[in-house]
């Protein structure tokens, strides 16, 4: 069986109705427009949204202040205890390392390292950020911090 043998079973398609070809194709007279109107015309119907003149819900809800900047950077959420699970004791954390365990998913994805959680063993952290909470216990720890330079908006490292 080839591609060109596939059929869809009997009664799963119907031919397309032809609108507006006469009564006796099944849909002439007014081809499901009703009687006359603004919308049994041809043409463009009304936008989206109108409401026959009245005060829409569109212009009636209040519009959100602000903007949503193109070039914010998402920072991935990395907390010290997640570290101290997936990491052995006086091990590097680097980008290649937080991919090889599956925390990030590109060596050049910007994230921030986070408070949350106990950290058990001394780890040397490097990472674009590290919040001041996190930089306590990695060091109370005996670990050490190496902060890489952030992330630029392409992706690429800015020196």
């Amino acid at each position: 069986m080839r591609a060109n043998d596939l059929r869809p079973p009997p009664g799963a398609t119907r031919n397309r109705k032809r609108i507006g070809r006469g009564n006796a194709a099944g849909g002439g007279t007014y081809a499901g427009k009703g009687l006359k109107g603004q919308k049994a015309r041809s043409g463009n119907d009304l936008r989206p949204g109108f409401e026959g003149g009245q005060m829409s819900l569109i212009r009636k809800l209040a519009r959100k202040p602000g903007f949503r900047n193109p070039f914010r950077i998402e920072y991935t959420a990395i907390n010290v205890g997640t570290l101290a699970d997936r990491f052995p004791a006086d091990a590097t954390v680097d980008p290649a390392a937080l991919v090889a365990a599956r925390l990030l998913k590109r060596a050049d994805e910007p994230y921030k390292v986070l408070a949350d959680g106990d950290l058990g063993h001394a780890l040397t952290v490097r990472a674009p950020k590290v919040s001041a909470a996190a930089r306590r216990k990695i060091e109370a720890a005996g670990g050490t911090i190496e902060e890489l330079n952030a992330a630029s908006p392409d992706g690429a490292e800015s020196n």
